[in-house]
């Protein structure tokens, strides 16, 4: 199946909906079950879809950008979001037991050997689990790459982001109080985590409106989230930048890129991405010569964007071919 990808909106370029072929609950232990289904061809080539977030979940439309005759589409759900349980919970929910997960669900399905498909924290999450298991990565497919730097951070929940949409930064300051505004990922911890739970909610959907209100060029994103997907959305992203991704020092990912000298990419970059800037995408590249970078000129950081999509499905049908010996 050949899918167009002219210059169309996000939604017409993607391939059809599809209903998985299995569903399943795996218990990883410690007290979480993650929820995983495969869709597509089931003797396919094997390609594992990474959310971002933390705390994002996965959805319908990120079945869509492979071939489902060609592809064997495993996504999950990471601990503590979506369908996985329990929700919204950050106890035993580090980056380490999210890479830890991803090779039981590979070792349940019988997989040798996978693509890793990934956008923003999933860019993480794929980089550090490829580090970890290069052994079984054929191939990372990334997007709006976030290295969970602290210069990251300080971009996105410090004040830079904030010169470019000023309006939108006080608005998400509004739930914190004036001594809390100075360190927003701190002054948000003490909050989502605090025992008032209407406050607690109240910061949720702040926490979701400021990133979802910047994802997008066109600004669709909107700020009204379900109570349910912004609590583990605000409380997963806030344990972790609060932990700055249980990394064992800043800069980790791009001082261990050695790891993946024989493992080949594809980095889809937005050029106006305001949640992940190009910067780091570009430093990414340079560590990683076996990579291509395709920064996408007119586009922001969602996986929705319309370049964005045109340019993963383009790459993904472009490895038909190559990856076609992971089938079987």
């Amino acid at each position: 199946m050949e899918k167009s990808v002219g210059k169309l909106g996000a939604a017409a370029q993607l391939y059809p909906p599809a209903d998985p072929f299995d569903r399943r609950t795996i218990d990883v232990g410690e007290g979480h079950l993650i929820y995983v289904e495969q869709c597509g061809n089931p003797a396919g080539i094997p390609v594992v879809v990474l959310h971002g977030g933390p705390g994002g979940g996965c959805s319908p439309a990120m079945r869509r950008y492979f071939d489902p005759a060609a592809y064997r589409i495993v996504l999950f759900d990471q601990r503590g979001c979506g369908r996985s349980r329990p929700h919204a919970s950050v106890e035993a929910n580090t980056s380490w037991h999210l890479v830890a997960d991803i090779e039981t669900i590979r070792q349940t399905l019988g997989i040798d050997r996978w693509a890793v498909f990934g956008g923003s924290w999933g860019a993480t999450l794929a980089l550090l689990y490829a580090q970890e298991h290069p052994d079984r990565v054929a191939h990372l497919i990334l997007r709006g790459v976030f290295l969970m730097t602290d210069a990251e951070l300080d971009w996105f929940y410090r004040g830079g982001a904030a010169q470019f949409w000023p309006e939108e930064w006080a608005r998400f300051l509004r739930p914190l109080p004036l001594a809390d505004r100075a360190d927003p990922i701190a002054g948000y911890h003490r909050v989502l985590f605090g025992a008032d739970a209407a406050a607690a909610l109240t910061a949720a959907r702040h926490w979701v409106g400021w990133e979802n209100a910047l994802a997008t060029m066109d600004r669709d994103g909107g700020r009204d989230s379900p109570a349910d997907y912004a609590r583990a959305f605000a409380r997963l992203e806030n344990h972790y930048f609060t932990h700055r991704g249980f990394l064992a020092e800043d800069g980790h990912i791009l001082n261990r890129m050695a790891r993946l000298a024989r493992i080949p990419g594809v980095i889809v970059q937005g050029r106006y991405d305001m949640i992940c800037p190009p910067a780091a995408a570009v430093r990414l590249a340079a560590a990683w010569p076996a990579a291509q970078l395709q920064i996408v000129d007119r586009a922001g950081h969602a996986l929705s964007e319309p370049g964005i999509t045109r340019a993963l499905i383009a790459a993904m049908d472009r490895l038909r071919g190559p990856l076609a010996g992971l089938a079987g």
